[in-house]
């Protein structure tokens, strides 16, 4: 990890190795590929061995209350981020531009404002992030990530499709 300052503002640049990170999706069962940009590390992750969708579920369906309680990581589904760390996802497309329901596009922030604090006030480091990326993959194939808002990122599992008018 390394500070950079450019005039006023100060920036963590994390050390992320993507060979790491892809044996950490690796490790949580998915298959992955990696490209690295220079603010970013863009991983393409797919359960290939899981017949289910990724469990990825819609926060505001009451149906949903569950998986809610037990949730350990919430997404924005305006914008992507999972709230309250350095990482975002997208759905994956098929050609017909549905969602793909075993794989996830996940981007991992390699530049930070030196204020950013993970929960507890914690500092983040590049051994806390693989710690964070594991703890949110084991998420998506166990116990459930909330979509919480927006349309930007749709959920997989549960009710996928907004509750029509009833007859």
């Amino acid at each position: 990890m390394q500070v950079l300052q450019a005039g006023q503002h100060k920036l963590i640049l994390l050390e992320i190795d993507p060979a790491a990170v892809s044996e950490v999706a690796g490790q949580a069962g998915f298959e992955v590929r990696a490209r690295e940009s220079p603010g970013n590390i863009i991983l393409d992750i797919t359960a290939t061995q899981r017949d289910s969708p990724l469990l990825l579920f819609d926060a505001a369906d009451p149906a949903n209350l569950g998986w809610f309680s037990r949730c350990q990581f919430y997404v924005d589904g305006r914008t992507g981020n999972v709230m309250q760390t350095p990482i975002s996802i997208a759905n994956k497309r098929d050609r017909s531009g549905r969602s793909v329901s075993n794989g996830l596009r996940v981007r991992i922030a390699k530049e930070l404002p030196a204020s950013f604090r993970l929960p507890g006030r914690q500092p983040l480091t590049e051994q806390v992030l693989y710690a964070m990326l594991g703890n949110l993959l084991a998420a998506l194939l166990k116990t459930g990530v909330a979509v919480c808002g927006g349309n930007a990122v749709q959920p997989l599992a549960g009710r996928t499709e907004a509750p029509g008018v009833r007859n």
